[in-house]
C-alpha cells in the first residue's frame, strides 16, 4: 500500500502542483479586511480539493463571525489511531511589488523553486498534506490512519477564532496525533522537526507632550518633541552583543542544555549566506549576544522588535514640534517566560523617566500568544523521525522555532497531550511574508513522500501506544 502511494506521487507531480497553482492563484489576504470574498473562494476551493482527494464530510466550518475553516476526514481505520492534519488558507499581502520577478498570484517554477505569494506558508502544507492523503485514496483506496484535516482561514491574523473553534468542535476534532507543516528546514535538503516555539508579547507605546502641534519655528528647541521623546524611550533597548536592559526581563528564561549547545552547534551555519541573502548593509553588524548561535538566540533567546512606528507621514510632513508619536513594541518570549510578568517588566522599563517629562502611555496590543516546548521522543515522534529519514534520505535535525504558532501547546492539552508534530516546509530562502516567496520542489517531493511514509508508521501503533 506505502509503495504504490509513494509511486502514485511521483506519477502525479504535475497533478499536484497544478493544485497548488490553483490554490495560489486566489489574493486570500487576510490582514487587510479587503479580500473576505478571496478567503471565501480559497475555503471553497480547498473543500474541493479535499473531495478530489478523497476525503469525506467535508464542509466549511465556522465559529460566531470567523473567516471560514475548510474541514473534511476519512475515518474508515477502526483501531488505528487519528492523525489531525492542520494548515492555513489565508496569506499576507503582497509588499514591495517592485521586488517580485515573477506574479506573486501565479505559480511560477525558477531555479528548483515554485514561486508565488502562500507556496510556502502555507498553501504549500495544503497541497502536501491533499497529496498524502490521496496517494492512498488512488490506489488502494484505503489509509493506514484515520485522517481529520483544518484548513484555517486566519491564521495570518493571530488565529483569533481558533481556540474558541477547538473548543466547540472539540469532539469532531478529537486526534490522537497532531500534524502540522507550517515551520522550517534548516537548509534545503535537510529535514527538520521543531520541538520549540517562542511565544509573543505585543505593546503599543503612545508618547504625547501636547494637544497640538506647533510651528517649528516658534517652538523648535524650547517645546518637548515627542518623536525624539519615543526614540529616546525606544534606544534603551539598544543592546550591543549583550542581553537587553530591562530590569527582571530574563529571570525565568530556560537556559540552554548542555545537549541541546552540542545540536545547535552541529547545524550548518553560514551568516554571510544570511548577510547576502537578506541584503544586509556592509557596515551592520549582526545583533545577537555574545556566546550564542544565531539559532540558539532565534530559537531560545527572547527578541525585542520594534515593528511600527508613528509621528507624521514624511509625504505630509511640515515643519512642527510634533505633540504624539506612537510604536509598537513586539517581544518573543521563550521558555519559561511568563507573559503577564514579561508585560509588566517592559511597561514598566518602558515608562520610567520618560524625557523631558512626557505622558507615556504602554498598553497591550492583542492578547499574547504563550510559548510551546516538547520533548521530540516517543512513538510518535519516532515515526515522524523515521519517515523524513526514508522522504528526504538523510537523517532528520530536531530544531527550535523562532516564530509562534499558538494553537499547538492548547490544542495538545485539549487532546489530552497528543503528540505535536511540527515538519518542515520552508527553508531559509523561502522568503515567508516577504518579495518572491517561494517553496523548494525537491523539498516539497521529500515532505510530499514524508507524509505518506508517517502514516504508514503511525498505521502501525494504536491510539494507546502512540505517545
Amino acid at each position: 500500500m506505502q509503495a504504490a502511494a509513494l509511486d502514485w506521487l511521483n506519477k502525479n507531480h504535475e497533478e499536484i502542483v497544478q493544485g497548488l497553482a490553483e490554490l495560489v492563484a486566489i489574493q486570500s489576504i487576510s490582514t487587510d479586511g479587503e479580500h473576505g470574498a478571496e478567503i471565501e473562494r480559497t475555503a471553497k476551493l480547498t473543500c474541493d480539493q479535499m473531495r478530489h482527494a478523497g476525503l469525506h464530510n467535508v464542509d466549511v466550518l465556522r465559529v460566531g463571525h470567523s473567516l471560514p475553516y475548510a474541514y473534511g476526514e476519512w475515518l474508515e481505520a477502526p483501531g488505528k489511531p487519528t492523525v489531525f492534519l492542520y494548515a492555513h488558507h489565508d496569506v499576507q499581502p503582497v509588499n514591495f511589488i517592485e521586488q517580485w520577478l515573477s506574479d506573486p498570484w501565479k505559480l511560477t517554477r525558477r531555479d528548483g523553486r515554485l514561486y508565488a505569494r502562500g507556496s510556502a506558508d502555507d498553501k504549500g502544507a495544503i497541497s502536501a498534506q491533499l497529496a498524502a492523503v490521496a496517494a492512498y485514496r488512488k490506489t488502494g483506496n484505503q489509509l493506514p490512519v484515520n485522517i481529520k484535516m483544518l484548513v484555517e482561514g486566519e491564521e495570518e491574523v493571530g488565529s483569533k477564532n481558533l481556540l474558541k473553534f477547538f473548543e466547540t468542535h472539540r469532539d469532531r476534532l478529537k486526534s490522537d496525533v497532531i500534524v502540522v507543516c507550517d515551520t522550517e528546514n534548516v537548509e534545503v535538503g535537510t529535514p527538520s522537526i521543531t520541538y520549540s516555539l517562542r511565544g509573543i508579547v505585543a505593546v503599543r507605546v503612545d508618547v504625547t507632550t501636547a494637544k497640538i502641534p506647533v510651528h517649528s519655528g516658534m517652538g523648535g528647541g524650547s517645546l518637548p518633541d515627542a518623536t525624539i521623546a519615543l526614540n529616546a524611550i525606544l534606544g534603551r533597548l539598544y543592546n550591543e552583543g549583550g542581553p537587553y536592559p530591562i530590569p527582571g526581563f530574563y529571570d525565568q528564561v530556560r537556559a540552554l542544555s548542555d545537549k541541546e549547545r552540542v545540536a545547535f552547534d552541529k547545524l550548518p551555519s553560514d551568516l554571510e549566506k544570511i548577510r547576502s541573502s537578506i541584503g544586509m548593509v556592509p557596515g551592520a553588524r549582526f545583533a545577537m549576544e555574545s556566546g550564542y548561535s544565531e539559532y540558539a538566540q532565534c530559537w531560545r533567546r527572547p527578541a525585542v522588535t520594534v515593528i511600527a512606528q508613528e509621528a507624521s507621514s514624511i509625504k505630509g510632513a511640515s515643519n512642527q514640534v510634533l505633540p504624539k508619536a506612537s510604536a509598537l513594541v513586539s517581544v518573543r518570549i521563550v521558555p519559561d517566560q511568563k507573559p503577564e510578568q514579561v508585560l509588566e517588566k517592559l511597561t514598566a522599563f518602558l515608562k520610567a523617566n520618560p524625557p523631558w517629562g512626557c505622558e507615556v502611555t504602554v498598553t497591550p496590543a492583542g492578547p499574547p500568544v504563550d510559548w510551546w516546548m516538547t520533548d521530540p521522543n516517543g512513538p510518535a515522534f519516532e515515526a515522524a523521525l523515521a519517515a523524513m529519514r526514508t522522504g528526504f534520505d538523510r537523517d532528520p535535525v530536531a530544531v527550535g522555532c523562532g516564530g509562534s504558532i499558538g494553537f499547538v501547546g492548547p490544542l495538545s492539552d485539549l487532546f489530552g497531550g497528543a503528540p505535536a508534530l511540527l515538519m518542515g516546509i520552508e527553508d531559509p530562502a523561502s522568503n515567508a511574508h516577504a518579495p518572491n516567496e517561494s517553496l523548494h520542489e525537491g523539498d516539497f517531493k521529500k515532505l510530499m513522500a514524508s507524509l505518506v511514509t508517517l502514516f504508514a508508521n503511525l498505521g502501525k501503533l494504536t491510539p494507546a501506544t502512540v505517545k
